[in-house]
């Protein structure tokens, strides 16, 4: 009697230590790192919106550490696990939704940033809020304006140099500057 085989090869699962620390990977190095062949990976890409490696000038698709985890994933999900294809993608969808959402800034829920932050952080949230109290208040004083009305004569005013404008006289009574 022949003894029975699993349809499935078990490979162990390739860990991200394997992967070289490099920015691009060309889809031959992917291919053999994930020991799958490069029609395979130019197929996932129509199949998983999550595969979009990055095409050079030349057109060459280069892929991201992040491209080449996400290829071993979606191979572990597929020959391990046994998934289909639309299987393998909603079990990707479901992954993605269930990620922990980022977090508000305190500064946007109103809530103080919390106590073992340093106090940098603390001294910046202080500062932030003095300075949108500041443009939010309405300005203080009489707000002058630089130019005056125009006379409503006909005849034109002689010109003035810059060293006969009022703007440019020393004030008569200058008073404490505070």
């Amino acid at each position: 009697m022949a003894q029975h085989q699993p349809i499935r090869k078990h490979t162990p699962p390739v860990g991200s230590s394997e992967i070289p620390d490099k920015l691009y990977f060309r889809i031959g190095e992917v291919s053999r790192l994930c020991d799958i062949p490069a029609y395979v990976l130019r197929f996932w890409e129509s199949e998983f919106p999550q595969l979009k490696p990055h095409k050079g000038g030349t057109g060459q698709r280069l892929y991201r550490r992040r491209d080449v985890e996400s290829v071993l994933h979606i191979k572990s999900l597929l020959y391990d696990e046994g998934y289909t294809i639309p299987g393998a993608r909603q079990a990707l969808k479901t992954e993605q939704r269930t990620k922990t959402p980022q977090l508000p800034l305190a500064a946007e829920s109103g809530a103080p940033i919390a106590s073992n932050s340093t106090p940098q952080l603390r001294r910046l949230q202080k500062d932030l809020r003095d300075l949108l109290n500041h443009l939010s208040s309405p300005p203080a004083g009489t707000v002058h304006s630089i130019r005056t009305p125009r006379a409503t004569s006909t005849k034109p005013s002689p010109r003035r140099t810059l060293s006969s404008s009022p703007l440019f006289d020393p004030p008569s009574n200058p008073g404490p500057r505070g």
